[in-house]
């Protein structure tokens, strides 16, 4: 029992010993630490207030502050311990593989991360525009680091990935003030092609939204089985109309212009002969 004894009061005064001579990096440790933690408050107010100045995304304001605040807390944490006189090589190592290790579990989780964070920074759309991308046509409700969620022209919500929404084309109407709509038609044989092109391009014209540059234009694409096939090209403004108006304006005005010109628009038929 007393070896024992004497084996812990041996252990006791040594550790105790170490504790009185690194004492002092001890204590220099934990107040680099201390102070990294308010350098990061700092550092992040002054983030925020930049970011403010410049009229920064809400979304990437708090990313780039949580960013900034813990990066200078982490290399605060290892300036300590080295300070201290713990090794950080090995606990760095192995967060290392730890780091990668999860990454590698996760890639699709951090394909979508690092997706968002480049959607905040590029910002290729803003929320309520109407866009495009992977099949999908809609509003943009919300953005985050995962997904991106639209509301589609029928009315279905559809949370997007934001590696699929990133890796993918894509298109937004709202930041385009003008779209081209391209109107296919056939008409009759026996049309005049010249009075045809006139009568179009003035019903068209005459609708409200309808750019007068570029001027609306008809192009005759051939000769189809039962009718001239034509198309008529015409620009809109995003700002007063939309598509599906634009387009049924055009339907409208056109038939109308049609019929009280007399000019036909036939349908496909087909003749069949019967032999004896």
């Amino acid at each position: 029992m007393d070896v024992v004894w004497e084996n812990l009061s041996e252990l006791f005064d040594t550790w105790w010993k170490g504790m009185i001579e690194n004492l002092p990096q001890v204590f220099a440790g934990v107040l680099i630490f201390v102070v990294s933690i308010y350098l990061a408050r700092f550092a992040s107010k002054l983030m925020v207030q930049t970011l403010k100045r410049r009229k920064t995304d809400k979304e990437i304001s708090i990313l780039l502050e949580r960013l900034v605040r813990w990066g200078v807390i982490s290399v605060g944490l290892v300036l300590a311990l080295q300070q201290a006189g713990q090794d950080v090589s090995a606990l760095l190592t192995g967060l290392g593989i730890l780091g990668f290790t999860i990454g590698f579990a996760l890639q699709d989780v951090s394909a979508n991360f690092v997706a968002g964070v480049l959607l905040l920074i590029q910002q290729p759309f803003d929320i309520g525009d109407f866009i495009e991308v992977a099949g999908y046509d809609g509003k943009v409700l919300t953005v985050d680091l995962r997904a991106t969620e639209m509301l589609t022209g029928d009315g279905r919500r559809v949370t997007i990935p934001n590696g699929e929404v990133f890796s993918n084309p894509i298109i937004n109407f709202t930041r385009t003030e003008r779209r081209r709509i391209s109107l296919p038609i056939g008409i009759e044989y026996e049309s005049d092609l010249k009075k045809v092109m006139e009568i179009s391009i003035e019903a068209i014209s005459s609708i409200d939204g309808v750019l007068s540059d570029p001027a609306p234009a008809v192009a005759y694409g051939g000769f189809g089985d039962t009718a001239i096939d034509l198309t008529i090209h015409y620009w809109y403004s995003t700002k007063e109309t939309g598509l599906i108006k634009a387009k049924n304006d055009g339907i409208l005005a056109i038939k109308k212009a049609y019929d009280q010109a007399g000019i036909g628009m036939p349908f496909p038929t087909q003749t069949i002969e019967l032999k004896k």
